[in-house]
């Protein structure tokens, strides 16, 4: 059976004014493709999950193709131009994977060979108070080509910019063929994988391939979360999307206002522009609820920082020869567009959509040049200005829009606000799941849309990733390798960010991997727990925390039997921590609660003393864990 799209938007060409479906492009699925491009796993989407994914297959010796619809990789810190980490209080040394940090490494490289002086650690270029590590999206684009280069020169991964989903063929419950339109050439170019990982921004390949998915706010009734909607689901509150920019302090006296957009006062009054906003407590931005009133360069009280540092990409006085004047990105309430859902809109829709989305942001940009109250003199600060080439745009905006949330898919396990959240999980970790593939923690953070929507933030405690959310009902060869997961409307407001999403996509491409070469289907691997446990040593061997235990990090020797021994028999003695000690001596007691757990019959120690770590891997050597 083929389904197919007669149009398909190109995001890169939304125009800021004038008809916004100039950038609708009609596809004719008369006109011939091209030859079959074979691989083993077609990944459709180039952002963190899909780069991720793409390239661990690749590093498997498996054939890749990956599709962005884009001409940068890299989705949230690149087109999207979330630039400044949203990670957690534990990033430097656990909580990602091993390429995840990889990546980081790379991009702080590219600074420091600007430097003139050792820099503070942990480094970061920007400075900034929301994260501990922000850049420009063209140092993560290099560092994300770098990345990709070997398993590239390999001939392993092939990559396809520009090119965007047009058609599938499926057979029963398999999709068997891709169809896409490069949207530069007008090519057609065709795949026939094994498996493909759907790791678009929207989770358009669970649209087009008739899979079944979930959107917007689910009920009480079906979730039976506290935050779920009381009176019935709400498919239209979705969270709002945000076009990114960022602005250079320039010199006082300088003028760099730019023209006031088309609706401007609309939005003027709607968004509303203001450095005031309502936060909840245990948010990123503090830990009462209530209303924060922020200055653009002022500290102000129960604030962090003024908002410039807030997410400030460059600091320049670290550069000095480099880099004039400071660089901020802009991701603020003020510049979120509610007005309607991205999802399952026409694609006429969705450029009327995303046109008003960048007005709603040049708004804010003249607002703060013309308008923004300035306590040093006239409102405003005329003397910002806008980077279009930090963004790589013409109007000065992100390539695509930051999307928070996007189509869901109904998988085997949809992660709840009661697995996460603190008022439900009373220890220091989130609910354990036994088919782990991951790790991550943000607080549930909505940012509102559409009327009536909850738009509850709460703090979470550190998390894992279950198996069974990358995996449909259905659809035999389709995995979820993005924000696309089977999460509800409230946690995917805590397993978006950029870690979460890369260690989505590592895992998807893991579990293909291992159903080729077992010939088993995700669900049955899912399903058996032999099966289970060599994926989970696959991700470990390959860097991936699967369980909280923040002092053994993806570098140490006893990172996998550590935690394969946690995922095994639990904490023991050490339930109540985030902590292992692996230096230190394993109590008796705990020694005994672990072998029994095991239903070990022998400790492969004697009963010589022994360190935790030791004994980790001891159990590990015996093939107990």
């Amino acid at each position: 059976m083929i389904h197919s799209a007669d149009k398909l938007l190109d995001v890169m060409k939304v125009p800021v004014s004038g008809d916004p479906t100039s950038a609708v492009l009609a596809v004719d699925h008369r006109e011939p493709h091209e030859a079959p491009v074979a691989c083993d796993i077609l990944v459709v989407g180039g952002g963190l999950g899909g780069v991720a994914a793409a390239s661990a297959a690749a590093r498997r010796g498996r054939r890749v193709c990956l599709l962005e619809e884009t001409d940068w990789l890299g989705g949230q810190i690149t087109a999207q131009g979330v630039s400044a980490l949203d990670e957690h209080d534990h990033i430097e040394s656990f909580g990602g994977t091993r390429s995840y940090y990889q990546l980081r490494d790379a991009i702080r490289d590219h600074y420091r060979a600007l430097l003139e002086a050792p820099p503070r650690e942990p480094f970061n270029p920007g400075n900034c108070w929301v994260t501990r590590l922000a850049f420009e999206p063209k140092a993560g684009l290099g560092a994300l080509n770098a990345l990709l280069a070997p398993e590239i020169d390999s001939g392993y991964l092939r990559i396809f910019p520009r090119c965007k989903a047009s058609a599938v063929e499926t057979e029963g419950d398999r999709i068997i063929a891709l169809r896409a339109l490069d949207l530069e050439t007008g090519r057609h170019p065709r795949f026939e994988f094994d498996y493909v990982l759907d790791a678009t921004e929207l989770g358009d390949l669970l649209a087009l391939s008739n899979s079944e998915y979930v959107v917007g706010a689910e009920s009480i009734a079906e979730t039976s979360e506290p935050h779920a909607q009381p009176e019935g689901a709400k498919s239209h509150c979705v969270q709002s999307c945000t076009y990114i920019f960022a602005l250079e302090r320039r010199a006082a006296g300088e003028s760099h206002v730019i023209a006031e957009p088309e609706g401007y006062a609309h939005y003027l009054e709607s968004q509303p522009y203001s450095f005031k906003i309502h936060v909840h407590g245990g948010e990123i931005y503090g830990e009462e609820t209530g209303w924060l009133q922020y200055q653009l360069f002022e500290d102000m009280p129960g604030t962090k920082g003024p908002l410039w540092k807030y997410r400030r990409l460059i600091e320049a006085g670290q550069f000095p020869g480099s880099y004039a004047n400071d660089l901020t990105m802009f991701n603020w309430p003020g510049t979120d567009y509610r007005d309607r859902p991205l999802v399952d809109l026409k694609p006429e829709e969705l450029a009327a959509a995303l046109r008003d989305a960048k007005r709603v942001s040049l708004g804010f940009i003249h607002w703060l040049q013309t308008a923004a109250p300035n306590p040093s003199g006239a409102p405003g600060f005329p003397e910002l200005m806008l980077r279009p080439d930090v963004m790589g745009s013409i109007d000065g905006l992100s390539k695509y829009p930051y999307i928070r949330e996007c189509r869901r898919i109904k998988a085997l396990k949809t992660i709840t606000e009661q697995d996460v959240a603190v008022a439900h999980q009373p220890g220091p970790r989130a609910a354990h799941f036994a088919d782990s593939i991951g790790v991550g923690w943000y607080p549930i953070d909505i940012h509102q849309a559409g009327a009536g929507d909850v738009g509850v933030s709460t703090r979470t405690k550190p998390f894992q990733i279950p198996l069974g959310a990358l995996i449909p009902e259905r659809l035999d060869n389709l995995i979820a390798a993005n924000k696309n997961i089977g999460t509800t409307h409230i946690t995917n407001g805590c397993y978006r960010l950029h870690p979460v999403e890369w260690n989505i996509g590592e895992a998807a491409s893991a579990l293909a991997a291992q159903a080729i070469e077992s010939g088993r289907k995700p669900r049955a691997i899912h399903a058996d727990p032999e099966q289970l446990r060599a994926l989970q040593a696959d991700l470990l061997g390959d860097g991936v925390p699967i369980c909280w235990l923040i002092d053994v990090p993806h570098s140490s020797a006893d990172f996998s039997p550590v935690q394969r021994l946690a995922m095994a028999a639990g904490y023991a003695d050490k339930g109540d921590q985030l902590t292992f000690a692996p230096t230190e001596p394993l109590p008796a007691e705990a020694r005994g609660k672990i072998l029994a757990a095991l239903a070990a019959d022998r400790d492969p120690c004697g009963n010589a003393p022994v360190s935790r770590a030791a004994f980790a891997a001891a159990l590990a050597e015996a093939g107990l864990t």
